[in-house]
């Protein structure tokens, strides 16, 4: 009898460009394989031996004859590429319109209406890379006090500001106000405070980001579990991406290896449930900043805290390490890419060496989960438990 399952998703970690990957703009990406190729190989020791290499398809790891977990791949349904979309999908929800984006910046009665209630002006209203654009406006911003406003490819409403300028409160504050204005006909997917320390020229962002998000719009595996009176302990910026729906406990971390203890703690407790953790450096220090060499090196840090993850697991425990899209950072601009999700799998109830093949939905690791726990309300996802059971 399994009474844990825990996520552990490798935010951005793509395997290679889903069939419709062209009609989002992305030809021949494949970020693990891609980061591989450019930096010479990788070396994932830990991984591959619970099967990743194993992968059809996969490229830049390696096979092994006799992987000790159950590994597979899955295709995206939903319309996107973006981190709520792939979250939201492997909890059982489709989204089948994509979010609204502003490449163009937003519309000038929203930035009004916020200016208005803020009190202040704001800067920038353009599509940028989080990086670049306080590197462009942060000296104006710490001499005016007004707040960057900015977005992506993503259905994002951003706004970075100086720690020692906009107290957080202040700008946590301001991000509640555009939560609050970003609905109905302009509604946005989450909106972001992205605050910064340092001087201009090595201005960094801190770790005091917080993501407010729109809630799920149906049911998710989360939900039913906590209304089954079981946990739903959600590690990293998982309770954002819900926006706290489905979640019985929570805990924001600071990087990778903050995200990696905190699990290895939650492992180490008694509890009945998911344990729901997203890695997120790879995609947003390494994955939109194109740097390869820097994310070949975080999953090379990752793979060594693996053996930490394995042996904190229980005997009625499985692990499910996965991803919500890809980010190639060798493929051209900033943008999430469209690609497979690796999931590999491990417990000591768990087979060996099985392979699950394709997922036709990342929903399927919802049903699975749902099938295992024996409860119902699900609308989408097939079960792969029979195949690792």
């Amino acid at each position: 009898m399994i009474n844990r399952v825990t996520i552990v998703v490798l935010d951005s970690l793509g395997i290679g460009a889903l069939p419709d990957s062209p009609e989002y703009g992305d030809y021949n990406v494949d970020t693990l394989g891609n980061i591989s190729k450019v930096c010479q190989g990788i070396h994932l020791p830990n991984l591959i031996r619970l099967g990743l290499g194993n992968i059809e398809g996969i490229k830049g790891v390696e096979s092994i004859q006799e992987p000790i977990g159950c590994f597979g791949k899955a295709n995206e349904v939903s319309k996107g590429k973006d981190t709520i979309t792939g979250h939201w999908e492997m909890t059982g929800l489709y989204i089948t319109e994509p979010f609204q984006t502003y490449p163009d910046g937003f519309p000038l009665e929203i930035i009004r209406c916020f200016e208005e209630k803020i009190g202040k002006k704001s800067l920038g209203n353009k599509a940028a890379s989080g990086t670049e654009i306080i590197e462009a406006l942060g000296q104006e911003h710490i001499e005016t006090g007004c707040p960057i406003v900015y977005t992506s490819a993503d259905s994002v409403f951003q706004i970075a500001a100086h720690e020692e300028i906009v107290p957080l409160d202040e700008l946590y504050k301001m991000c509640e106000i555009a939560r609050n204005l970003l609905v109905g006909e302009h509604q946005v997917a989450r909106v972001i405070a992205r605050p910064f320390a340092g001087q201009p020229g090595s201005f960094e962002r801190t770790a005091n980001r917080r993501d407010y998000s729109i809630s799920p719009n149906g049911t998710t595996i989360l939900d039913i579990l906590a209304n089954h009176n079981m946990e739903v302990y959600a590690i990293g910026k998982i309770e954002d991406i819900f926006n706290g729906q489905g979640i019985t406990k929570a805990i924001h971390t600071k990087d990778n290896m903050e995200g990696v203890d905190e699990t290895i703690k939650a492992l180490r407790e008694n509890s009945k449930g998911i344990i729901f953790t997203n890695l997120v450096d790879f995609d947003a220090k390494y994955g939109h900043r194109r740097n390869p060499q820097g994310y070949k090196i975080a999953l090379e840090e990752f793979d060594k805290r693996v053996p930490e993850l394995i042996e904190a697991l229980h005997e009625d425990d499985i692990i499910i390490f996965t991803a919500d899209h890809g980010n190639d950072p060798t493929y051209s601009g900033t943008d999430h890419t469209r690609e497979y999700i690796p999931i590999v799998i491990y417990g000591q109830a768990v087979k060996k060496s099985i392979n699950i093949g394709t997922r036709d939905s990342f929903a399927d690791i919802a049903a699975t989960i749902a099938d295992i726990f024996q409860v119902k309300g699900l609308q989408y996802g097939i079960s792969f438990k029979d195949l690792i059971f």
